[in-house]
């Protein structure tokens, strides 16, 4: 199938946009959902139980516009995603694909050897052991998150990217690395930006939230210690997204359609285990999300700029909360 059919079609199939309304929910109800969001947040932050009333009432209130949203951006672009599999495996007379197998054993052994090898414990103990005069170095807590991020840039990127070199006929642009396009489904990554926003905002003030973010804690020292420690953030959820929404999803497409989203939903899941049961539970709805934009978009750029929004955002809301802002003489002296 040529790549301008192919576009053409795909374009064809993309739920069009209905005049006045969001994907089918009316300007009003999209502002009444938007009015509840921040009403719910609002009173959660008060007062938790009551909040989750609010919370539930909300999704029985609201369960039609939501219903429609979901089917919309999700449901639909599953069948679209799964028709297109199974022409794809038709065109090629539904011959074996030995991908899947290939992507799944190298994401078992990739996982492992972060959980294993790749956190800040690791470089320490070493370092310790072999370089101990280096751990009184002014910056070596900043070392310890280069660390952190290095590892996951080597297996989650540099690993995935040399199998994808090794089997015949792949190329590493097509594991999501699509640039083209990006701007015409970039409102959608502005909306779950803007739906989050309130939350971090509002949590950014407990104590909680302050004594765990950033996790680099002399992020607040200085500016070059906040930019420094932000570029490795940075690039360490531009590797987790090559990995889970390029490389785990989409040489799977063609096997499984788009239940490659949820074999990749699983592991994504499993690696915020050691965070909060709410961060852990909101991992399966964003990666579900973030897989099914990935796929059809042949794209997780903008996916790699909601997560670095997200993660500079409450950065500097906790260091806004703490200190005003990084090297502020006031707080450090």
């Amino acid at each position: 199938m040529s790549g301008g059919g192919e576009k053409g079609e795909r374009e064809q199939r993309t739920p069009s946009s209905t005049s006045g309304s969001l994907a089918g929910v009316s300007r009003v109800m999209a502002i009444a959902l938007g009015v509840y969001h921040l009403f719910a947040i609002t009173v959660t932050h008060y007062h938790k139980w009551v909040g989750a009333g609010v919370v539930i009432a909300g999704l029985i209130l609201f369960a039609k516009p939501l219903g429609r949203l979901l089917h919309r951006h999700l449901v639909t672009n599953w069948r679209v995603l799964d028709q297109e599999a199974a022409e794809a495996r038709a065109a090629d007379g539904d011959s074996f694909d030995f991908r899947p197998i290939v992507v799944l054993v190298t994401s078992a052994v990739v996982l492992t050897m972060i959980e294993y090898f790749g956190d800040r414990g690791t470089y320490h103990s070493f370092m310790l052991k072999h370089a101990r005069a280096f751990t009184s170095y002014r910056f070596y807590d900043l070392t310890q998150y280069a660390y952190w991020s290095g590892f996951r840039i080597i297996f989650y990127v540099m690993v995935p990217w040399l199998v994808v070199l090794a089997i015949p006929g792949e190329r590493i642009r097509d594991y999501g690395l699509k640039v083209g396009g990006i701007r015409s489904h970039l409102w959608v990554y502005v909306l779950l930006f803007a739906i989050i926003l309130p939350a971090l905002v509002m949590v950014s003030q407990t104590t909680p939230f302050q004594r765990t973010y950033p996790f680099y804690k002399l992020a607040v020292r200085s500016w070059g210690d906040f930019f420094a420690w932000e570029a490795l953030y940075a690039l360490q959820f531009f590797a987790l997204e090559v990995f889970f929404r390029g490389f785990m999803i989409h040489p799977l497409k063609r096997a499984l359609g788009s239940h490659a989203i949820f074999v990749m939903a699983v592991p994504y899941c499993m690696i915020h285990y050691n965070k909060p049961l709410v961060e852990v539970l909101g991992a399966v709805i964003a990666g579900t999300i973030l897989g099914t934009l990935s796929l059809r978009t042949r794209s997780i750029w903008c996916g790699v700029l909601v997560h670095v929004t997200v993660a500079v955002t409450m950065d500097g809301l906790a260091i806004h909360q703490v200190a005003g802002y990084p090297g502020n003489p006031r707080y450090i002296g």
